[in-house]
C-alpha cells in the first residue's frame, strides 16, 4: 500500500519508484477547451507552487468569444505557468510541458513546444469529428509527426469516469472533472502540495458536495494514476525560491490593485467609491472590490462608463475617492467626464486595463496602444498623471502612489495596467501596515479669500498648485464648479482670453511639477553603450532578455519607467548618455514617438501587436544585433 496525497492509503496499486531530476525551473501550459476548466487548474497548480514556496509568473489566455464552438480552435483556453527555485521576470516563452485535452489545443500550441518537450495528450477527445474540426486529416497520435516530442497517450476521461463510478453522477458530469485528474497526475510529476487543492475543491463546492468529492476523487485519480502507471518513469523537483525574507501570497495584477485601492481608503481616511461598468479584463477590479464594505467600499455598476465615471467625480465632490476602471473602449466614452475632473480639479483614480483594439478588438488578449490615449484623448489641453505598474504585484504599490498624486494635486490620474498585468499572478510580499503611506487629506474648513469673507476655490497651494477642497455643506464654504473656465482663484465663470492663458499654463503646470523618483538603471558592467527602456508589463521580457544577453558577453542596460506623465526629472539625460536606446512597446510606438518629440533621441522602436506579451527569446536576439552592431561600429 501507498501513501495517498491526504496522509490516507492509495487503493489503486503499488506505486514504482521513479527516478528524481531536480530542476531549476518549468514550464507548464494546461490547454483544453473554455469549457476543460483549464484557467482553475493552471490556478490551482500555480497556488501550490506558492505554497511550496517557488517564485512564478503565469499567463492566463482566454478565448475572445464567450461562446465560441466547442472543440475548434478559436475556443481554446490555456494558462501557462513558470515556476523556478530563483526569481523569475516571465511566464516563460515555450512551455517545457504541454496538456492538450483535445485535438485543438494540440494544433493551437504543439508549435511552442520545443523539440524533446513532454506532451501530455487526453486521448478520448482524439475522435473523427474533433480532428476534422481542426483540420486534422490523420490522427497525429497515429502517425509520426508528435516523434520530436515526449508523448504521453492518457485516456483522461475513461479513467475519471471509472474512478468516478460510484458516485452516482451522471456520465456528462464526471467527464466535467477531468481538468482535475490531469491537475493531480502533473502534482504527483512535480511534487506538488495536494491537501490545499482539495481543501479548496471542497470550499469551492460547499453547496454542491456530490460534486466536490467528485473533483477531489478525480484528483486523487490522477496522483494515483502517476504513481502506480508505467508511462512516466521520471518525477521532477523544483525547489523553493530564495525570496526576501517576510510573508507571500501567490496574487493577480487585478486582484492587487484591489487591495491597493482598500489600502488607499485606510491611509486617506476617505470612503472610496467605485463607479464602473463591466468590461474584460478589468471587471475582476470590480468583483474583488465588491467584498470590502467593512473598509468603507462602495461599489456602483453603472448601466454604462459615462454613468460610472459620472458617480465617481460626484463622489469626489462630495468628499470622498471616486475611482472608476475600464478597458481601452470606455476610456473613449469616459474621456469627456476626464476632461470635466480636469477642469473642477478633483481627485479621481482611472484605471484602464488595456486590450487590444480598435474598437472591441481584442477583447481578451493584451496591448500597450492606450499611452497616447491616456495622455492626450481628451478636447483642450486637458494633462493627467499617468502611472503603469511593471507587474501584477506592483499593481498594489502603483495604486497607492496614484491615489497619493490624485488627492494631493487635486487631479485625475490614469493608471495603465494591461492584460498581461491583470490576469497574470506571481508572489506578493505583503508589506507591513505600519510602512504604507499617509495619505490623510486636510479639507479646507474655513474661508479663504484675501479678505476673510468667502472661500475661493481656486487659491492654490504655492508648492504643489493644487486648489482647496472644501466638503459641500461646509459652512461658511459656499462655492461652485463645473466645466466652464474658472477665474483663478475665485472659480467664477471666466471667458477672458488672460485668464484662460493662465489657468491652462497652471494646470499643466501642475502635473509638470509632480516630484517622481528618478529613472535607475540596471548595468551591471557599468560600460553599456545600449540601453533598453521599456513600461508596463513589457518590463519581465525585456529584463529577461537582458539576462540573456549579457550571459552571452554583452553589456546592456536597462531602465523602466513607471511614471509616464509627467516622466523622471533625469530622463533626458539617461537618454542622452547612451548610443542607441531601444524601446520595445506592444503598440506602434508611441512611448518611442513621445521621447522623440521631448528629447530628440532618435530612439530605436520594436514593436508587436500580436495580443500576447514579447518573448525573452525574440527580445534577446534584436538586443544582440544591436549591441554588436554599436559595439562594431
Amino acid at each position: 500500500m501507498s501513501t495517498g496525497v491526504d496522509g490516507g492509503t492509495a487503493a489503486t496499486g503499488t506505486p514504482r519508484a521513479a527516478a528524481v531530476t531536480k530542476l531549476d525551473r518549468v514550464v507548464i501550459r494546461f490547454a483544453g477547451d473554455s469549457g476543460d476548466g483549464m484557467q482553475l487548474t493552471g490556478d490551482r497548480f500555480t497556488s501550490e507552487a506558492a505554497a511550496f514556496g517557488n517564485d512564478l509568473s503565469t499567463m492566463p489566455n482566454f478565448p475572445a468569444e464567450i461562446r465560441a464552438p466547442q472543440g475548434t480552435i478559436p475556443g481554446v483556453s490555456s494558462f501557462q505557468v513558470h515556476f523556478a527555485d530563483y526569481d523569475i521576470l516571465t511566464p516563460g516563452d515555450r512551455p517545457d510541458v504541454l496538456v492538450a485535452m483535445n485535438p485543438a489545443a494540440l494544433k493551437a500550441n504543439i508549435a511552442d513546444l520545443p523539440a524533446g518537450g513532454t506532451l501530455i495528450v487526453n486521448t478520448d477527445e482524439f475522435v473523427k469529428r474533433n480532428l476534422t474540426k481542426v483540420g486534422y486529416a490523420v490522427n497525429p497520435l497515429e502517425d509520426d509527426s508528435l516523434a520530436a516530442y515526449q508523448v504521453h497517450q492518457v485516456a483522461m476521461a475513461t479513467i475519471t469516469q471509472g474512478a468516478l463510478a460510484d458516485t452516482g453522477l451522471g456520465k456528462k458530469d464526471a467527464e466535467r472533472c477531468k481538468n482535475m485528474f490531469a491537475l493531480g497526475l502533473l502534482s504527483w510529476m512535480y511534487h506538488r502540495p495536494t491537501e490545499g487543492t482539495e481543501r479548496f475543491l471542497r470550499e469551492k463546492f460547499a453547496k454542491k458536495p456530490d460534486i466536490a468529492e467528485a473533483n477531489v476523487l478525480a484528483f486523487r485519480a490522477g496522483f494515483y494514476y502517476g504513481e502506480t502507471t508505467e508511462a512516466f518513469a521520471v518525477t521532477y523537483e523544483v525547489a523553493p525560491a530564495k525570496l526576501a525574507p517576510g510573508t507571500y501570497r501567490q496574487i493577480t495584477g487585478n486582484t492587487a490593485l484591489a487591495y491597493g485601492i482598500v489600502a488607499a481608503a485606510q491611509q486617506s481616511k476617505l470612503p472610496v467609491l467605485l463607479g464602473t461598468y463591466p468590461i474584460t479584463p478589468a471587471s475582476d477590479i470590480l468583483h474583488e472590490l465588491s467584498k470590502y464594505k467593512q473598509f468603507g467600499i462602495t461599489t456602483f455598476q453603472a448601466e454604462d462608463e459615462i454613468a460610472g465615471i459620472c458617480a465617481a467625480l460626484g463622489a469626489s465632490y462630495g468628499g470622498a475617492l471616486g475611482v472608476t476602471s475600464t478597458s481601452g473602449p470606455g476610456v473613449a466614452l469616459k474621456s469627456e467626464t476626464i476632461g470635466l475632473g480636469v477642469m473642477t480639479e478633483l481627485p479621481l483614480l482611472v484605471i484602464d486595463v488595456q486590450r487590444g483594439g480598435p474598437s472591441t478588438g481584442l477583447p481578451t488578449k493584451t496591448e500597450q496602444a492606450d499611452l497616447l490615449q491616456a495622455m492626450y484623448g481628451r478636447n483642450g489641453e486637458s494633462p493627467v498623471p499617468i502611472i503603469a505598474p511593471q507587474s501584477p504585484a506592483d499593481c498594489f504599490a502603483a495604486a497607492l502612489e496614484a491615489t497619493h498624486i490624485a488627492l494631493t494635486y487635486r487631479t485625475p490620474v490614469l493608471l495603465l495596467s494591461d492584460g498581461a498585468v491583470a490576469n497574470g499572478s506571481e508572489p506578493w510580499l505583503i508589506p507591513d501596515a505600519a510602512d504604507l503611506p499617509d495619505l490623510t487629506v486636510r479639507f479646507a474648513t474655513e474661508p479663504n479669500s484675501p479678505d476673510g469673507s468667502a472661500f475661493w476655490p481656486y487659491l492654490r497651494d504655492p508648492e504643489t498648485l493644487a486648489r482647496a477642497w472644501a466638503v459641500p455643506g461646509t459652512p461658511g464654504l459656499q462655492h461652485r464648479i463645473g466645466g466652464l473656465e474658472k477665474a483663478d482663484g475665485t472659480g467664477n465663470i471666466s471667458y477672458e482670453p488672460d485668464n484662460h492663458d493662465r489657468m491652462v499654463r497652471l494646470r499643466q503646470a501642475k502635473i509638470d511639477n509632480i516630484p517622481v523618483p528618478d529613472l535607475l538603471v540596471d548595468d551591471p558592467s557599468g560600460k553599456a553603450r545600449v540601453l533598453v527602456l521599456g513600461w508596463g508589463s513589457s518590463y519581465g521580457p525585456i529584463g529577461a532578455a537582458c539576462r540573456r544577453v549579457r550571459k552571452l558577453g554583452h553589456s546592456v542596460a536597462q531602465a523602466h519607467l513607471r511614471n509616464l506623465n509627467p516622466f523622471p526629472a533625469n530622463l533626458g539625460d539617461v537618454l542622452r548618455s547612451y548610443d542607441k536606446v531601444v524601446v520595445p512597446e506592444m503598440n506602434l510606438g508611441q512611448l518611442a514617438l513621445l521621447l522623440r518629440g521631448k528629447y530628440l533621441v532618435d530612439v530605436v522602436s520594436y514593436t508587436k501587436v500580436a495580443g500576447l506579451p514579447f518573448k525573452a527569446e525574440e527580445l534577446q536576439n534584436v538586443l544582440t544585433d544591436i549591441v554588436k552592431g554599436v559595439d562594431a561600429g
